[in-house]
């Protein structure tokens, strides 16, 4: 780790992973609406560019790192590119994610390799990393995106599940371990969310099928949007969570704790719930 004659940047620094769309690059906005001054990090260098267009309007400064996470000198020399220009990281987003829809009978070994590593490996690095510039100031938040799927599968993305239940576990290891430095970590748990990765469903073909199903099974109804989670995080990244340290936080609209879709509900009582839902449609 870089440990040179950096100056310190007078503005909070947020490092984000998977920064060039969905949540990750709702999250830059959010971050630097709220006087941070982001890295971005991806693969994507077009969709990277026009982010950081985007924070520029916000008067934020960006650092752009443009390659691939599964590199983990990559993503090593993001972190020491942000020492180097800024001397600080007050918070860590690990947000990047990849995934493929199939079943543990046919899932091939590069294939969950590439999914343990970019959700799980790099994030816990990234922490290490990370971690060791958050330490010498006593303070720093690492915040992970990981999903209700950590618990609550479908048998169909059996890398991508483990992957995230790992996160959750390493979520409550990091907290004890740095909590003494300072550094306070947390995972959000996000359910159906209105993103490239959420449309990914395998082989069916129609997604407004499916999407009437699991609104059927949201309490709230609804997909929720990028925003809402780059909100949450925003705000546990702030003093006013400063207390909250090694949990997971479930940004679902109810969906985890459903046991019923409210096609079924409304047969069983129709006075009771409300009539306004679409009906459930074959997937």
């Amino acid at each position: 780790m870089v440990t040179g004659n950096s100056i310190m940047n007078e503005r909070p620094v947020a490092f984000i992973t998977g920064a060039s769309r969905g949540i990750g690059a709702e999250t830059a906005r959010e971050f630097a609406r709220h006087g941070y001054d982001c890295v971005l990090v991806a693969d994507e260098s077009d969709r990277l560019d026009e982010v950081a267009f985007s924070l520029k309007a916000l008067d934020a400064k960006t650092l752009i790192c443009h390659g691939d996470l599964y590199d983990l000198d990559f993503a090593r020399h993001s972190v020491e590119r942000c020492q180097e220009q800024w001397g600080r990281i007050d918070v860590l987003v690990n947000n990047a994610a990849w995934r493929e829809i199939v079943t543990m009978r046919r899932i091939e070994l590069s294939s969950w390799e590439k999914t343990l590593r970019i959700c799980l490996t790099v994030p816990a690095f990234l922490a290490r990393w990370c971690a060791e510039v958050m330490e010498p100031t006593g303070r720093g938040v690492i915040l992970n995106v990981s999903s209700i799927q950590s618990r609550f599968t479908s048998g169909i993305s059996p890398a991508y599940i483990a992957a995230k239940g790992g996160l959750d576990s390493l979520t409550y290891e990091l907290a004890a371990l740095y909590g003494a430095a300072g550094i306070r970590v947390l995972s959000v748990n996000p359910g159906a969310i209105d993103t490239d990765l959420s449309k990914n469903h395998g082989s069916i073909k129609s997604d407004e099928s499916l999407r009437n199903y699991v609104e059927g099974m949201i309490p709230l109804g609804r997909y929720g949007n990028p925003e809402e989670i780059a909100k949450t995080l925003i705000m546990l990244a702030s003093d006013s969570a400063s207390y909250l340290t090694g949990t997971c936080i479930e940004i679902d609209g109810g969906w985890s704790h459903q046991c019923t879709p409210y096609a079924l509900k409304q047969m069983q009582m129709p006075e009771e719930f409300m009539k306004s839902r679409k009906p459930l449609t074959d997937v």
